[in-house]
């Protein structure tokens, strides 16, 4: 199970998520949200030594290209209304955020998992938890990630219910937007590693 820090603006916190065992590192390219960050001042990104996420939301195919290029980031997160043939021309390391609806069909996500990692979050990216109990079910072998509220009290309950094959978090590890506590990331990256 891989473990994704999300919503990195710092060097100084990539630093402590990479120290803690995260997976993946998570840095957001949709302006004007609070942990955006402009590609031309984030230079750094290129020496973390995780795999790197670009979160992009309606961004065109072109910036998002560009900015993964040149930021030499290893996966792309898609939030927005991006084509489905995107996932073909970005290449097999796309992360799809998918909503969750009542009841929860795991028939389109099942397909979407044969083109990329879809990624179950309710709120698209502003920490709003839910039940996730509503994910029973889950055919055999369809891989998913898991957002949504978690937090370090919460992500152990979360995998051992729903067994997600990556979880990822933002908020739920913050001071305040945009700036992480280390203490929150070292304790969600333990319990997760635990739980997992």
């Amino acid at each position: 199970m891989l473990i994704k820090i999300c919503g990195i603006a710092r060097p100084e916190d990539a630093e402590t998520v990479v120290a803690a065992g995260a997976h993946l590192a998570g840095f957001v390219f949709v302006p004007g949200t609070p942990r955006a960050l402009d590609p031309d001042a984030a230079s750094w990104i290129r020496d973390v030594p995780v795999a790197t996420v670009g979160v992009f939301r309606d961004a065109t195919l072109d910036q998002v290209r560009r900015v993964r290029d040149r930021l030499r980031l290893d996966w792309v997160q898609l939030h927005g209304r991006e084509p489905d043939d995107w996932l073909h021309i970005l290449g097999g390391r796309v992360i799809r955020r998918v909503g969750v609806r009542t009841p929860f069909q795991w028939s389109p996500l099942a397909d979407l998992a044969r083109r990329c990692l879809p990624l179950i979050d309710p709120g698209g990216g502003d920490g709003r938890a839910f039940e996730w109990g509503r994910l029973h079910g889950r055919p055999p072998g369809v891989r998913f990630g898991l957002a949504g509220g978690l937090t370090p009290d919460t992500v152990g309950d979360a995998i051992r219910t729903v067994r997600p094959d990556m979880v990822d978090v933002s908020s739920g590890v913050e001071a305040s937007p945009g700036v992480k506590d280390h203490g929150k990331v070292r304790a969600f990256v333990q319990a997760a590693l635990a739980a997992g």
